[in-house]
């Protein structure tokens, strides 16, 4: 269990409680299944706040105070398809944050903050210390408290947002239960995916029978499967034995394909989320938008575009001394990396600062580099020219080489109508190649969607990833990366400690890289991202070695063996701020080798080809 001093809450809060004054702007609701549960939630939390002080005076048990808990977090479930969709950022700062420190922006100054809500009352109740850590659930829990009452307040007097498309929350939400609720994130403590999971989906149901929206469409296929995905949950209980193979072929993703054919208009969403609202499976290719990652538009993207992107992704000739491309670091034959720990600089004899990361599904990201410091495709693509130990130009020399070039002249007439050779169309050739080189066939993909089958040794280590080993509360489905769900316009990044060399060599040393704490992003200076970094996909991860932003991990075995005993922290060392539990997570060698089993059953290579 992570620790948050009780100093910085109580600031905290002082400086939130001044803040926070939330106007939502919407119209009256007319379904009552909503209003009810809104008003359910918030006598649930003036329970719990009425428990966690009697806790506090041992005047009830700390069975009974996780029992009001979990019917608090049941409540709140069941309208959590509502509150998240219409107002994901009140509900993600202030409702259930994950348990970490994260900053926020107050006019031209940023300020770390403590964790706030339900995932944080879970973790902390449902721990071997919350005997001693009574004040501090106090302290929580009334701020949890007053920030939802204030919310509750505002919508009976200003009313609730309803938006275009009443199915969209819907979908957003199994995609929540899946990636987020069964993987046990959103219950770090408990770990009751079953029975949350199971009010998620009643609240659905409920919502579905009593909006009259939902006349227009026939209901009768997701009510039934509704009501078996509940039945199912209420026999599979177990954190570990859940099936999330069956859960999802079964439950899952009909209950998404035949809610996606009621109403498809994604106009609430194409401005904020990477979610394709027309996608059928999740482990499909078309489930994220590229275009809603990078400045290129979709309606510009064509296959001239991208073979000019090819030609200058392969072009030694533009950088500073004429050798070095963005092949060089972005091998196609190694999945978009160059095997080495890390990439070779321009300077002979050099290499740069970090491992070089696969380029398939680079464009799926908010975020880029190591260290997150560029906020898009193409600003990262900038980095990487300016840099004195890459390419070590500009673009107004790059700009020059191809207008002396014929063949790129006649390659920019063909791919731009105005046939510029310029910056602007210079970056979105090369974002449409980096766009192309997507990769969603592997054999687990194709056994998710039904089109073959996997080995048992698959399936466990997938289940295995997604429950005991905790893999994918950082790597999250379907993706496997750290851009977060359900949305997907955010990406994460984590302090694991990761050390210098594999921890079977001794000594063991923390590596010394800052990561984020480096970056130069300033509004986000914050010891919290001191040693943190971006959490990459797991995708193509058995061609992709050596691992690690420092390139010091060769096998697979040597990466499990490391977050089995619980990262940096787990190993001894000390941390401010590691984000990976460091609790062991006791893996077998079976269970580690049938986790490498599903991770290579991720490779899908075809794009290169």
């Amino acid at each position: 269990m992570r620790s948050y001093p009780l100093l910085v809450i109580i600031l905290f809060i002082g400086f939130a409680v001044m803040s926070f004054n939330p106007v939502y702007k919407g119209e009256k609701s007319e379904n009552t299944f909503v209003n009810k549960g809104l008003s359910d939630f918030k006598g649930k939390l003036e329970q719990l706040k009425s428990d966690v002080h009697q806790f506090s005076e041992d005047r009830i048990s700390l069975e009974e105070l996780q029992k009001s808990l979990s019917s608090t977090r049941n409540s709140f479930k069941e309208i959590e398809f509502y509150i998240a969709y219409h107002y994901p950022e009140f509900t993600k700062t202030h409702v259930n944050a994950a348990p970490l420190f994260h900053i926020e922006a107050a006019g031209t100054s940023a300020y770390t903050l403590p964790p706030e809500g339900l995932q944080v009352l879970d973790e902390l109740i449902f721990s071997e210390e919350a005997g001693d850590e009574k004040e501090k659930i106090k302290t929580i829990t009334d701020f949890l408290y007053n920030s939802y009452s204030g919310f509750y307040l505002s919508t009976i007097k200003n009313g609730l947002s309803k938006g275009n498309n009443k199915t969209l929350p819907l979908r957003i939400e199994l995609i929540r239960i899946y990636s987020l609720g069964v993987t046990g994130f959103d219950t770090p403590g408990s770990l009751n995916i079953s029975e949350e999971a199971s009010h998620a989906l009643l609240g659905i149901q409920k919502y579905i029978n009593d909006d009259p929206y939902f006349k227009n469409y026939n209901t009768e296929k997701a009510d039934q499967k509704l009501t078996e995905a509940v039945g199912y949950l209420s026999k599979n209980k177990d954190f570990e034995t859940f099936d999330r193979i069956e859960f999802y072929k079964k439950y899952i993703q009909p209950l998404y394909e035949e809610l996606g054919k009621w109403d498809g208009r994604p106009d609430d969403l194409k401005e904020f989320s990477g979610w394709n609202v027309n996608n059928k499976n999740l482990f499909s290719s078309d489930f994220l938008d590229p275009y809603f990652y990078t400045l290129l538009k979709s309606s510009e993207d064509n296959p001239d575009l991208r073979n000019l992107g090819k030609s200058i992704f392969y072009d030694g000739n533009l950088s500073g001394n004429g050798k070095m491309s963005c092949a060089t670091c972005h091998l196609p034959e190694n999945a978009f990396t160059d095997l080495k720990a890390k990439s070779p600089s321009n300077v002979e004899g050099k290499t740069v600062l970090r491992n070089s990361p696969s380029l398939y599904n680079a464009v799926f990201a908010k975020r880029f580099f190591y260290d997150l410091r560029a906020f898009y495709l193409e600003q990262q693509a900038e980095h990487v020219i300016y840099n004195e130990d890459e390419f070590n130009t500009s673009y107004e020399s790059i700009i020059q080489k191809l207008k002396t070039k014929p063949e790129y002249k006649k390659a920019f007439r063909t791919a731009f109508k105005d046939g510029k050779i310029n910056k602007e169309n210079f970056s979105k050739a090369l974002s449409s190649y980096v766009a192309s080189l997507y990769s969603f066939n592997s054999d687990f993909d194709r056994f998710m969607r039904n089109e073959k089958d996997v080995s048992d040794d698959v399936k466990k280590g997938f289940n295995l990833f997604m429950g005991k080993a905790s893999c994918a509360t950082c790597h999250f489905a379907p993706h496997f990366s750290g851009l977060v769900p359900p949305f997907f316009n955010e990406n994460e990044s984590e302090v694991l400690g990761v050390t210098a060399k594999p921890i079977k060599q001794l000594p063991i040393e923390l590596d010394q890289d800052l990561g984020r704490g480096n970056s130069p992003v300033k509004k986000e200076k914050s010891w919290i991202y001191d040693y943190s970094f971006k959490t990459v996909t797991v995708r193509n991860i058995a061609l992709t070695k050596p691992y690690f932003h420092n390139g010091a991990f060769n096998t697979l075995e040597e990466v499990l063996d490391f977050y089995n005993e619980g990262g940096g922290e787990g190993l001894g060392l000390k941390m401010k701020n590691q984000t990976l539990a460091p609790d062991k997570l006791n893996l077998t060698q079976t269970e580690i080798n049938q986790i490498i089993a599903f991770l290579n059953s991720l490779t899908d290579v075809s794009k290169a080809k």
